[in-house]
C-alpha cells in the first residue's frame, strides 16, 4: 500500500490563543513494503504525522491518502510509544481486541495462539501485562497492532523506553516480522544508530519545517554485526551533523 502526503498543513492553538505551526505544505511518500524511520528535534512534528495518518487529527490543508483513497480512522495500525495494554486483561484477550472493536475482522484464538508461539508468549497468553517484562509487553503491543490487518504500521518509538540490550533484540525481532511480512512501516526514533539500522529510508524533519530524505544503502536481511560496521556508523555520524547544523 503505498502512503502519499502532499501538501499537508496542520497548527493548533496554544493557550494564548496564538497559533502554533507544527507542519507546513509536508510531502512524503512511503512506497509498498518500505520502512521508513523519521527522526528530528523534538516538536518538528512527528508523533502529529502519525496521529494525522490515523485519522485522530485532521488537517488544515493538504491529503493523506492511501493508494489513491483518502484516509479515515481505522485505515492503519498504530502503536504509540507506551504499550497502552489494558492491565486487566490477560494477554491473549490484550492482542485480541482489535476483533472486538473493528468491524468486519474476526481474530480466532488459535491464530493469536498461534502468533503468540512465534513471537516466544505462548506461555504467558494468561498472564496479565505487569507480569512480562518491558520487552515482551512491547512484542505483545506490537502484535496487536499487527492483528488489525492492516497494510501500513505507524510505530511511535516503540523502542524508547527499554535498556540498551533489549532493544537490541527488539530491533532485530521487529525487522525479522517486517520481512516476512512485507508490510509498510513508519518509525518514529531519536536513536540515530537504531533509525539507520532498520530503515531503507530516513526521514529528517527541521524546526524550519523542511524536510529531507537520507536513503540507507545497507544489505538486508541486517544483522548485528552491521551495527559494527564502518558503512552504518558514517551514515550517523551523516545525520549527527544535519541535525547539528539545524539545532546551530
Amino acid at each position: 500500500m503505498t502512503l502519499l502526503i502532499k501538501d499537508v498543513s496542520y497548527s493548533f492553538m496554544n493557550e494564548d490563543k496564538q497559533k502554533n505551526q507544527v507542519l507546513s505544505g509536508l510531502n512524503l511518500t512511503v512506497e509498498q513494503g518500505e520502512f521508513v524511520s523519521m527522526i528530528g528535534r523534538s516538536g518538528t512534528g512527528k508523533s502529529t504525522i502519525l496521529k494525522l495518518i490515523t485519522g485522530l487529527l485532521k488537517p488544515e490543508a493538504g491529503t493523506i491518502t492511501i493508494h489513491g483513497k483518502s484516509i479515515t480512522l481505522g485505515d492503519v495500525g498504530y502503536m504509540p510509544q507506551h504499550d497502552l495494554l489494558l492491565p486487566w486483561r490477560r494477554i491473549i484477550d490484550n492482542i485480541m481486541i482489535a476483533g472486538e472493536v473493528q468491524k468486519g475482522l474476526t481474530i480466532t484464538k488459535e491464530k493469536a495462539r498461534s502468533w503468540l508461539e512465534r513471537v516466544g508468549l505462548l506461555e504467558y497468553e494468561n498472564a496479565l501485562p505487569k507480569q512480562l517484562s518491558g520487552g515482551m509487553r512491547q512484542r505483545a503491543a506490537f502484535l496487536r497492532a499487527l492483528l488489525t490487518g492492516k497494510g501500513i504500521l505507524l510505530l511511535d518509538e516503540p523502542f524508547g523506553a527499554l535498556d540498551a540490550l533489549t532493544k537490541k533484540e527488539m530491533q532485530t525481532w521487529l525487522l525479522s516480522i517486517w520481512q516476512e511480512l512485507d508490510q509498510t512501516i513508519l518509525f518514529i526514533t531519536h536513536d540515530l544508530e537504531e533509525a539507520v539500522f532498520m530503515s531503507d529510508r530516513i526521514v529528517l524533519l527541521s524546526p524550519d519545517r523542511s524536510l529531507e530524505e537520507v536513503v540507507v544503502d545497507l544489505p538486508r536481511p541486517r544483522t548485528q554485526e552491521i551495527q559494527r560496521s564502518t558503512e552504518l556508523l558514517m551514515l550517523r555520524q551523516k545525520l549527527e551533523k544535519k541535525i547539528a547544523h539545524d539545532n546551530s
